[in-house]
Order: C-alpha cells, then structure tokens, then sequence
C-alpha cells in the first residue's frame, strides 16, 4: 500500500491536513534541533521520502542521519532526494522495521517518528527498541494520530478521516483503501495519554506533549532515562 502511495504521499499528507503537516513537522523539528549536535548520530523511523532526516541532516553535519522505512519505494524516492538535499553527504536510507533495528545498544543521540508507531503491529515493541538504541539521554520526537477520548469527538474526527480518504484514495489511485486506512487504523491505535504511559513504563521520560485537533494528534517529546 506504501508503495502505491509513495509517489504522491507528500502532496497527499498537505492536502489531508490543510497544510498544518508541514508545521506540525517544522515544530517538531523545530523542538528537537537544539538537542543534535554537529556530530550526533539520528535515526528517523518510518522515514517516508525523508522530510525529518534531511531536516536532522542540516544539523547533524559531522554526524549520521539514518532514515528507516518498512516501503521499499519509500526508500527509493528518499534516496533520489539525497542526491539533491543532502550536501554534507551524512544521511543515508533503508529498508527496515522499527521493531527490530539495526543499531547497537544506546548507541544513538535522537529518533524522530513522524506518524509511524501507529502503523506498526505492535507499538509498544517499536518503543521498546527505540528505548534499547537510544543513549541514555538521548531523545525521541514523535507526530502522529491518536484516537481521542472524547466519543463526540472521535466520532466527527474519524468520519472526516474516513470520508476523506477513500475519496482521494479513489481520484488519485481508484483504490480507496490505500488513504481510507488512516481512520480504522486510529481507531485500533491508543489516545495519546496511553501513548505517554507507554513511553514512561519503557524508560522514556516524556517531558512535553503539544495537542493538535482536540488531542487527535499530538506532538511527544521524550528522554532516555
């Protein structure tokens, strides 16, 4: 399904959201910047073409950025866009899965997941290897849906989500499933607060959380304990 999207993913993603997901992405990295140093080593999980590893890339300039994907296609179209956005030469992609990384024990300074935990099969073991390659007070940076706590709410948020999505998934591919997805898979995910439990109870201290769209997405920014 990744692969059908990959082409038009981004363009996608600042339609759906009324182009808040460029700012929602340039907070977080906004966020994250000041704790990667020129010489840090960053993963970007759930990378997609790239947009937070190239932006890690800018400052990590004598270190590595490394963005994962679980879309081969994904990775190819990232790959194209090093070749034009990325003069330090530090950053570089894969095929991968979050939930089993090939990174050694606390041996990386930050991770960014922009709308990835909730895409895997079981979060928590996501967290969990993200907790294991992290230094100790090395940080994660999170974007992503939740499902909100609210029933009124969740029930306008996911019908938008829904109707939305197998509209564009129909114009732009003529497979509705491939945006329609976004709605089931919030409702099977957690609310953030959930969410932040998880990062705690993993050795994750969560140090700021910023709400969007009534908690429907939400901003984590966490630290290695």
């Amino acid at each position: 399904m990744f692969d059908t999207i990959a082409p038009r993913y981004d363009r996608f993603t600042r339609v759906f959201s009324f182009g808040m997901d460029r700012r929602w992405k340039a907070e977080l990295i906004g966020w994250i910047q000041s704790t990667i140093g020129a010489e840090s080593r960053v993963l970007d999980l759930a990378c997609g073409t790239g947009d937070l590893a190239f932006a890690a890339a800018e400052r990590a300039v004598r270190g590595s950025v490394k963005g994962v994907d679980a879309s081969p296609k994904m990775i190819e179209l990232a790959r194209e866009r090093a070749a034009r956005e990325a003069p330090h030469g530090n950053v570089r992609f894969e095929v991968g899965d979050m939930s089993s990384l090939d990174a050694d024990a606390a041996s990386v300074d930050a991770i960014t997941a922009g709308y990835g935990l909730r895409n895997v099969p079981q979060y928590e073991a996501a967290v969990r290897e993200i907790a294991r390659v992290l230094k100790p007070g090395g940080v994660l940076a999170t974007l992503d849906f939740y499902r909100p706590e609210s029933v009124v709410w969740r029930s306008v948020f996911l019908a938008y989500l829904r109707a939305a999505g197998n509209w564009v998934g129909w114009l732009w591919h003529r497979e509705p499933v491939v945006y329609g997805y976004i709605a089931p898979s919030i409702d099977h995910f957690v609310s953030w607060q959930r969410f932040s439990a998880t990062l705690e109870r993993n050795g994750l201290r969560v140090e700021s959380v910023r709400l969007k769209l009534l908690g429907g997405v939400a901003l984590h920014f966490a630290r290695r304990a």
